[in-house]
């Protein structure tokens, strides 16, 4: 499982930024993939993720209603539209995989699955 993120950068409050992940090396339309997240000093956090069989997508609390996750099969791609981005955003963003769903996904996805190395996310005040 290979898993390269990319779309991180600096934004002001309120801002947008559209992340990426490219997979490889498994069989992308079978897995669940997503994104959680890891501030300096902080336990990783549940951002969201994505069935691909069913486009099943599943949000964060912190995130609901702010951030939107795709995935396109053909591009094994997955994505993540952050609107409306607050300081507290601020994290290192990790892109994850796992082969099978499980009732807490998000925490699973967190705990269980395959993740690229990252990319910083940095919202301004």
């Amino acid at each position: 499982v290979q898993l390269v993120e990319s779309g991180g950068g600096l934004v002001q409050a309120g801002g947008s930024l559209r992340l990426s992940c490219v997979a490889s090396g498994f069989s992308f339309e079978d897995y669940v993939l997503g994104w959680f997240r890891q501030a300096p000093g902080k336990e990783r956090e549940e951002v969201s993720c994505i069935r691909n069989s069913d486009s099943r997508a599943v949000y964060g609390d912190a995130v609901e209603g702010r951030f939107t996750i795709s995935s396109d099969n053909a591009k094994k791609t997955v994505y993540l539209e952050m609107n409306a981005l607050k300081p507290e955003d601020t994290a290192v963003y990790y892109c994850a995989a796992i082969n099978e769903w499980h009732h807490r996904i998000l925490r699973a996805l967190i705990d269980f699955g395959s993740r690229g190395q990252g990319t910083q996310v940095t919202v301004s005040s």
